[in-house]
């Protein structure tokens, strides 16, 4: 039998082991007992953001954006339906370049919207602009 899936909870942050013949979509988190994935990419603040790469056992899609940004705003709804499509393949986070400037500048962002793939912790792919679906069931592995 294959060793559990790490996977981190975006209600409570608490890191749940999901056996990898368990459909991830009906795994509920074992602290709060929210579920582990709702289809939706989750907002995060750079502590967060850090646990969840760290801890993650399945691929981590981040979309760097603003408010106020055009090309964000296209984005989006590209980002949320690849969120709904393809969870518990990879975790879709957002993080809010305004509110976590120092994680941008951690990361090199220098422009919006900025796409990353984390795999066991480190980055292993980087987009600039806006994607399309393709791109982001290439990295959740679909």
């Amino acid at each position: 039998m294959a060793d559990p899936i790490q996977v981190v909870c975006v209600h409570c942050d608490a890191t749940n082991r999901l056996p990898p013949d368990r459909d991830g979509r009906q795994g509920k988190c074992g602290r709060c007992g929210n579920p582990l994935f709702d289809g939706k990419p989750a907002a995060l603040t750079t502590a967060r953001f850090r646990q969840h790469v760290a801890k993650s056992g399945i691929p981590v899609i981040a979309d760097f954006w603003a408010g106020w940004c055009g090309p964000c705003r296209t984005m989006a709804p590209i980002f949320e339906r690849a969120a709904a499509e393809l969870e518990p393949k990879a975790r879709f986070v957002k993080i809010d370049v305004d509110a976590e400037p120092q994680l941008s500048a951690d990361y090199g962002v220098r422009g919006i919207p900025a796409l990353f793939l984390f795999k066991d912790g480190k980055i292993a792919a980087h987009h600039a602009g806006v994607a399309d679906p393709a791109l982001l069931r290439e990295w959740a592995g679909s």
